[in-house]
């Protein structure tokens, strides 16, 4: 093949390797500025933008308002992984990589710009559901681009490993907005968080834009996409009674569709893992200090921690995948998780702060060890010509069906019925993941070179 001649040096081909640093940089950059972008709202959701952006008499309405904006930014992700996933498989990987970026980092920061609800009434409420709309666009190109960039450019015996990296974006990124709510809210006297302060937070997106800018535009294509594109330019004019590897280009995400077994096994699995992660980093903010005794600030930095937890736990599974296989690597993680489910809740009940540590800490860290080897496998369950629509697909389809709604279902669980629905709601979801694994095939392997 074109692009694996030239000599290995690190585990890498030689003519990539200084590329690849490059490629896991910049992939690593967008994947924490993506995360962080929507951690931020998170957190705030449940403790600030409420009352600022919604109008009406109960807390609970305006949280559960709040949580469903959080939720419409998810809507948009599966177009956004539709549109840039074929664009992605039709022009390559990198003009992508940079232009979901930059839609991703802008609206970010004009959320710290909006006026509220007091200030211009239903039009600041508009403009940040707009807002979240642009930003769920953005990502649901986003992350397939950096995954794929990381996983077509390394090492194949380490792929499980390299690509859990912009996986583990996703804790960077909470531990990230943890952290810079904590200290501006720590930083500010008295409500002026609450009245202004929380702008910041959105602010800081914008040098985290010019950085990780700067690094993806010196990015390469991937090496696996050029191969691909060099094989066609070379395949003589075909016609219809030829193979479907040499025919024409169609749509990559109507071919995804086509052949729809991997789909569906990447949206099983993904169902309980996108839940699990929301219930342990967004809604236990709201569960814990609204219900329970629990200070904010006690359970944000419960959460920061348990961040680092689910990232040590990303690419400890990774890196394990490389060892056992994927399969094995997920199952594992998917049965504790669907036995920590009751435990946390009871944990939480407790109203001790170092069982609420335990209970999020534990649960992000088997999420993590779920979650990491999942890159890799999503991307070996498809061919060169509809990988970046067929992951995105997975990726961001399964936003919309457990990701989007989880913390809202999760607080309209309890608060009309009790913890115990939420605590099935949570077990059954896993219960299809672990389905969904032991049913797929084992990747670990595969070439990503294959056109089908």
């Amino acid at each position: 093949m074109t692009s694996s001649a030239s000599p290995r040096v690190d585990g890498l081909p030689g003519r990539r390797g200084t590329s690849f640093r490059r490629v896991l940089t910049g992939s690593m950059a967008g994947a924490v500025l993506e995360w962080y972008d929507f951690a931020i709202y998170g957190v705030l959701a449940a403790t600030v933008l409420g009352p600022l952006f919604f109008p009406g008499e109960s807390d609970i309405i305006k949280l559960l308002l709040a949580l469903a904006t959080q939720g419409i930014g998810f809507i948009a992700r599966p177009l956004g992984g539709i549109v840039f996933g074929h664009l992605g498989d039709k022009f390559g990987r990198k003009p992508m990589l940079v232009t979901t970026f930059l839609l991703l980092g802008t609206s970010t920061a004009a959320i710290g710009l909006l006026p509220t609800y007091e200030q211009i009434g239903l039009g600041a409420t508009v403009l940040l559901v707009l807002l979240r709309l642009t930003q769920g666009f953005a990502l649901g190109g986003e992350f397939g681009a950096a995954v794929l960039m990381v996983s077509e450019y390394g090492d194949p015996k380490r792929r499980g490993f390299w690509a859990s990296w912009p996986q583990a974006g996703a804790p960077l990124g909470t531990v990230l907005a943890t952290v810079v709510v904590s200290t501006i809210a720590l930083a500010l006297p008295g409500d002026a968080f609450d009245q202004w302060g929380w702008r910041l937070a959105f602010l800081v997106a914008l040098p985290l834009l010019v950085v990780g800018f700067w690094v993806r535009r010196s990015v390469e294509e991937s090496p696996v996409f050029q191969a691909a594109q060099e094989r066609a330019a070379l395949e003589p004019e075909t016609t219809s009674e030829e193979p479907a590897a040499t025919a024409p280009r169609r749509s990559s995400v109507l071919e995804a569709l086509r052949n729809p077994r991997p789909v569906l096994h990447g949206l099983g699995m993904r169902l309980g893992e996108n839940i699990a992660f929301y219930i342990y980093t967004v809604f236990v903010i709201a569960y814990a200090t609204t219900y329970f005794g629990y200070e904010r600030g006690d359970v944000v930095l419960a959460v920061t921690f348990a961040s680092a937890a689910q990232f040590a736990g990303m690419i400890g599974g990774g890196a394990w995948s490389d060892r056992v296989g994927r399969k094995k690597a997920m199952l594992v993680p998917s049965a504790l998780l669907v036995v920590w489910a009751p435990l946390f809740f009871v944990l939480v009940q407790q109203e001790s702060l170092s069982l609420l540590w335990l209970g999020t800490c534990v649960g992000a860290f088997l999420h993590g060890m779920l979650a990491g080897p999942e890159a890799a496998w999503i991307t070996e369950l498809f061919p060169t010509r509809r990988r970046y629509a067929g992951s995105s697909l997975v990726f961001q389809g399964s936003s919309i069906i457990a990701g989007a709604p989880a913390p809202f279902i999760a607080v309209w669980l309890i608060d009309s019925f009790g913890v115990g629905m939420v605590v099935g709601y949570l077990v059954v979801t896993m219960l299809i993941t672990v389905i969904a694994v032991a049913t797929s095939k084992e990747t670990r392997g595969s070439d990503l070179d294959r056109v089908e």
